[in-house]
């Protein structure tokens, strides 16, 4: 018995949507990670195309056929083409695909050299259209900071915070090298120190004192990301975010900074 299709009836109001699709949908999928690993987690997922002023609906169904055809593909050098596949098989002329989720990556302690996993929150996003296609990388790294001011003016000690840094980057080229790992190592090195999963006594001995060598604000932090990133060759666009969860006070502190690549740059 054939069925009727609905969805792909014509439509006479001559009004082109800019986005239909799904959001809000959880996915297991296999993310590339930069040690040779592929790491399975969840994604929270929202994809979309645009749809022409001719036609009533999009069929909802092929969204997830896509997306689990790339279930086992997330990497640098693939991830745009999701929107690509997603692009010819609803047969528009633009589609998008965002996915953020849990990316753990396996660390070891800077003296004893225990390992354990650290988790980030990282999200990509993938566009395809007549110009092309395109994505963009986050990532929400946990940090620690001490404090300048409160070193300088101390006679004993300085106080500090867990805070966090968001990186957003649109690389200048796709395929690309560029992916979390990087982006989470950058972060973490503006700051005052990494935060472990796992510290032995000689571990946590470590992290405090080198964390009181190098003290830093959320400006110092942002500024420290931004200048990495500026200098790399390798980025379009990018947008810093430092934020802290102060320890002597009943407020946040914060700091951002957005950039991008002159023309004919990148």
């Amino acid at each position: 018995m054939r069925l009727e299709d609905v969805q792909a009836a014509p439509d006479s109001r001559g009004i082109p949507l800019d986005e239909v699709g799904v959001e809000g949908l959880r996915y297991p999928v296999l993310v590339a990670d930069g040690q040779g690993a592929k790491r399975e987690t969840v994604a929270t997922v929202a994809m979309s195309v645009s749809l022409g002023p001719e036609v009533r609906g999009a069929h909802l169904s092929r969204f997830i056929e896509v997306l689990h055809g790339a279930r086992d593909q997330l990497s640098p050098q693939n991830v745009t083409s999701i929107a690509d596949d997603l692009r010819q098989h609803m047969g528009t002329a633009s589609a998008y695909v965002q996915m953020s989720f849990p990316y753990f990556l396996e660390r070891e302690a800077p003296v004893t050299r225990a390992r354990a996993f650290i988790e980030y929150t990282c999200a990509v996003a993938a566009s395809s259209g007549p110009e092309g296609a395109s994505m963009v990388l986050s990532a929400d790294v946990p940090v620690t900071s001490v404090c300048p001011c409160s070193k300088a003016i101390s006679d004993r000690g300085a106080h500090n915070q867990r805070g966090h840094i968001t990186i957003d980057v649109k690389p200048a080229e796709h395929p690309t090298d560029l992916w979390f790992d990087e982006l989470i190592g950058i972060a973490e090195a503006a700051a005052s120190s990494p935060v472990y999963a796992l510290l032995k006594r000689p571990d946590e001995r470590h992290v405090t004192m080198a964390g009181y060598d190098n003290p830093v604000f959320v400006e110092d932090m942002v500024r420290n990301v931004a200048q990495v990133l500026a200098a790399s060759g390798r980025i379009r666009l990018y947008r810093v975010r430092a934020v802290n969860d102060e320890s002597i006070h009943n407020h946040q502190a914060y700091a951002a900074v957005s950039w991008t690549a002159p023309t004919g740059r990148a």
